[in-house]
């Protein structure tokens, strides 16, 4: 099991490089296999189709992130520098996996409900990491908000939105430079220092 579960991550590993490289699109089955040298056989065994191999680059991403995110997580620390850290580390991988646009890559991928569905529950688990943050920080005291899971929600949203604002200000072919990325940092620092701020004063 140890060496099957192995295998599947080299597989994984080989799609990401290549869908970095030359794009999810121009991408095939074959050609992973070429750059892995395996047989396809052996590759459907694990993956039975190029949609599920991009679920599996997804999951490993997103685990991957969640993992540091939980890794940096310190309940004890004012809830701003958690948030603070948090940022960070989604920049992070911003920047690390950027390249990847797995959205563009398959016309229709958003409209597949294979991969709407768990990209739908990643989301989830994200959303109620950090409901659990925010309600850490309301027992503690230092906010005061009922709905957790909803003042989750619309932080998370508003991160992507300024994520998608730099990605439309630097332009989608091009990669965005360190000074890019530490601008949209700034910006997301400086949001979630307001919305901290908001969140002190009583409903």
């Amino acid at each position: 099991m140890i060496v099957a579960d192995k295998k599947r991550e080299q597989i994984i590993d080989g799609a990401i490089k290549r869908f970095i490289h030359f794009g999810i699109g121009k991408t095939t089955m074959n050609d992973i296999a070429e750059d892995l040298s395996v047989s396809k056989p052996s590759l459907y065994y694990y993956f039975p189709d190029k949609k599920h191999l991009i679920i599996g680059v997804i999951e490993r991403v997103f685990n991957d992130f969640f993992e540091l995110i939980k890794k940096k997580y310190n309940p004890d620390l004012p809830i701003e520098e958690i948030l603070f850290n948090a940022i960070d580390v989604r920049n992070t991988f911003f920047q690390k996996y950027y390249m990847l646009r797995i959205t563009e890559g398959i016309p229709d991928l958003l409209n597949d409900e294979v991969i709407k569905g768990k990209l739908q529950t990643l989301k989830q688990t994200e959303k109620d990491f950090f409901s659990e943050i925010f309600s850490r920080a309301r027992d503690k005291k230092e906010i005061e908000h009922d709905d957790c899971a909803h003042i989750a929600e619309l932080y998370l949203e508003s991160l992507m939105g300024l994520s998608t604002m730099c990605i439309m200000e630097t332009g989608k072919d091009l990669f965005p430079d360190k000074k890019t990325i530490n601008k949209m940092t700034m910006k997301q620092k400086n949001l979630t220092s307001i919305f901290v701020r908001g969140l002190r004063c009583a409903d």
